[in-house]
Formats: structure tokens, sequence, C-alpha cells
């Protein structure tokens, strides 16, 4: 009976667990005010190190939470084979209440122990001098002919942050993700020029407007397809969202804040638009001001997505190199708030992706360089990765649930059969004692 009751235990911790999945997400969301940057719930927190024999590993496919310092340069650490393509990102997360200029901001690249540098992204706050989370991304590709950064072995990511003397002090939080490319089917066979030209014409989305919230990070970021999505933002807040975009497929996107009646005042630089590519490489970004008027700001087309991109010299030709989630994020200037208020203004985001899907380059499963059905089903129900991840521990639990109830089902089936026995066996044992004769023999 130990066991059945251990059993017993199991199948109400699964029930209990079932509720605290569906009941917690909803609470939170009801509850909650407005959130600042939500971080991957699987990251783990490493330090840098200031030299670069102290730094820690990272490893492929993890996610990782630091944080840097004003004016400090960090290190932390790979370890490369040499033939598979590898890419570093970092996602800067200042302090909503901190002052940012112009020219602050983060790069980060990739070097051998010679310190040759193999490739460098700078990610710059730029005209909207607001703070929000900013990307980029480096990477080490082993180029055919080439021996820098070829070798296999331990290689550097340096991270260094650079802010004005009038900026916040306080320290960036930072997001860092480490990911491999996948191999390629025919390396040589692949194209080795990058395209010069490509359709500009911004397409008209399908009529009609939805609602859809954006998140608060890229780990939930809410899912889009085409379409012209309606959302609401407040000032000092950041909306996140992803589009899946295949191999061949073109992506085109526009921001517009509605009128608001509360003033006239001319802000410059009101809303700050950017688009990060799937290994969180910055692909582009736009600037929109605001008088009160409705206003809108289109991305500047860019290339359909293509294995050759990646020769181009223009970075954001040259980040369009892998299809996946492409990410979204629009970031409101809290300075709105001393003329406008802090009540939401309407945001409208018009998203069009146009071609028919090419075949992957890559050989097998291209993981997160890839769209696959599951990707495009999570765009249309404006599923983000963490509502993926939610759901596929809710089947799993349900799964547990069902079959520890169904083994609770048959074990109470049991024990009802063996007691029925039982009290058989007695029912004769005590009409025989009752009559004053012997209990028969079995």
């Amino acid at each position: 009976m130990k066991r059945q009751r251990n059993r017993g235990r199991v199948a109400l911790a699964s029930v209990g667990v079932m509720c605290a999945v569906v009941a917690l997400p909803g609470q939170a969301r009801a509850a909650d005010p407005p959130a600042d940057y939500t971080f991957d719930p699987a990251a783990t927190s490493v330090r840098g190190a200031e030299t670069n024999a102290e730094a820690v590993e990272l490893k492929s496919g993890a996610v990782y939470r630091s944080s840097i310092d004003k004016d400090q340069k960090l290190y932390y650490r790979l370890e490369l084979d040499d033939a598979t393509d590898a890419y570093v990102s970092a996602v800067v997360v200042p302090k909503t209440a901190g002052q940012v200029a112009y020219g602050d901001g983060m790069t980060i690249s990739i070097r051998d122990l010679d310190d040759n540098r193999c490739d460098s992204q700078d990610a710059y706050f730029g005209p909207a001098e607001f703070p929000r989370p900013i990307a980029a991304y480096a990477h080490r590709t082993v180029q055919k002919g080439s021996t820098t950064c070829a070798a296999s072995g331990t290689y550097n990511v340096l991270i260094e942050r650079e802010s004005k003397a009038t900026s916040a002090t306080a320290a960036w939080d930072l997001e860092l993700r480490f990911e491999n490319e996948p191999t390629v089917k025919d390396a040589g066979s692949q194209p080795t020029e990058a395209p010069e030209n490509w359709p500009s014409a911004s397409p008209v989305p399908p009529a009609g407007s939805q609602k859809r919230s954006g998140g608060t990070g890229f780990a939930d970021a809410t899912g889009l397809e085409s379409g012209e999505w309606v959302d609401d933002i407040v000032p000092g807040q950041t909306r996140f969202y992803r589009v899946p975009v295949d191999w061949g497929q073109q992506i085109f996107a526009t921001a517009a804040l509605s009128n608001s009646s509360r003033s006239t005042e001319f802000l410059g630089n009101a809303l700050a638009v950017s688009l990060d590519n799937p290994a969180h490489g910055h692909v582009d970004d736009a600037t929109l001001s605001y008088s009160g008027a409705p206003n809108s700001v289109s991305l500047q087309p860019l290339p359909p997505v293509a294995y050759e991109n990646r020769h181009a010299s223009a970075a954001g030709v040259s980040a369009m190199r892998f299809a996946g989630w492409y990410y979204l994020s629009v970031t409101l200037s809290p300075k709105v708030a001393e003329y406008y208020d802090d009540d939401p203004i309407g945001l409208t985001l018009k998203v069009k992706v146009v071609n028919d899907s090419k075949p992957s380059p890559y050989q097998g499963d291209a993981g997160i360089f890839g769209v696959g059905d599951d990707d495009r089903d999570m765009a249309r129900s404006g599923q983000s990765a963490s509502d993926a991840g939610r759901s596929a521990t809710m089947e799993t639990v349900a799964a547990g649930g069902i079959g520890t109830g169904a083994a609770l089902v048959l074990g109470l089936g049991v024990w009802t059969l063996l007691a029925r026995r039982r009290e058989a066996l007695a029912t004769p044992a005590a009409a025989g004692e009752q009559a004053g004769g012997q209990p028969p023999a079995w």
C-alpha cells in the first residue's frame, strides 16, 4: 500500500502543477504593470572578465545573463572548431531611469588569441537618446582561402561599453547568446556574390487590422505574420515582436503612432524602431518624430533572405544571411510623458512578407536558422517562444497527469478486487465460527 500512496501523492502533485501552469501566467498578466525587459528564463548568470585569461567559456546554444559597468571592457571565451561558423550576440539593457547620449553604446567582437579581429558590430543609441534594449552580434566565419580566424581552438569575445561623461553611470545588463550555424550542404556551390538590386516598393499588407500586444524582450516577443497589427505603447516602454522570414522571402515593416489631443509639442526621434535577425544581429533601425498628429516610419527595403547576402559590405544586407525569426522592437521616448502624459498612445505595425519559400542550404535541422510549419502557426496565433514553451510544458504535465491518473484508476480497481476477494474469503470463516465449528481448510 505504500507504493500506492506514493503514486497518489504524485498524481495530486501533477494536478497541482497543471493548475499552476494554467493559472499563473494569466494572473501575472492581469496584475502586473508594463514590465521592464524580460530576460530569457533559461539564461545562466556569468561574470565577464577584464583579462581574457580569466574569461568564462560560453557554450553553443546557451543563453547567459551578465552586466557591464561604464567604460568597461569584458572578455568571454569560446572554443571553436576549424569548420563551423559561430555567432555571439549581446543585448544591452540600460536602466530605464538612466540618461544615455548619442554616442553611447557598445561594440562586440570575436578575436583570436593574437587579438586578430574576426568580426565586430556596434550598437549605439544614436539620435533617439533614451534608454532601451539594443542588440549587436559578432561572428567567426571560416572563409575559403583565408587563414585568419580559421584554426580550431580558443577565441575571445570582447564587449566594450562607451558612455559619455554626462551619461548615467549605472551598470547595463547584458543578455548573451552563442549559436553555431548549421553545416551547408555544399559550401563550394553557394554563390559568393552579394545581390546589388532587389524590389524596393513596399507592398500593402492584407486589409483589416487586428489587436496584438507586444512582448517585453526577445524571449517573449509576440509572433506576427503579414498584416496590420494594433497595439498601444506608453512613454519609456519597448514592445517586441517577431516575424518568420524564410529563405528567399523579403520583409517590409512600418510603425505608426496615432494622434493625441493632449498637446501639439514637436518631439524629434520620439519613437525608435529596430529590426534584428535570428542570431540577434542588428539589421536596420529608424526613428519617428511626433507632434500629436498621426505619423509613421518605415524600415528601408531589405533584400530577400539569401546565404550569399553575407558577402555584402553593407551591414544591413549582410545581416539578412539566414532564415528564421526576425525581431521588431519599438520604443516610445520617456520624454513624451512630459507633454502627452503617461497614457498609452495607439501603435500600429504594418508587416508584409513576400515571395515563396526557397529550399534551405543547410544539412539536416536548421534550428533557429530556418522556418517550419510550427513557426508559421505561432506567427498566425501570436505565440511567443515563452508561450510555446508553456504549451509544451502543459502538454507534458497533462500527459504525465493522464498517465498517473490511469495508473491510479487501475490500482484502485486492483485494490477493490483484492478487497472483495478478502471479504469473500473471510465470510465462510465467520459463518463457521458462528456455528461453533472450525473454519474450513482452503
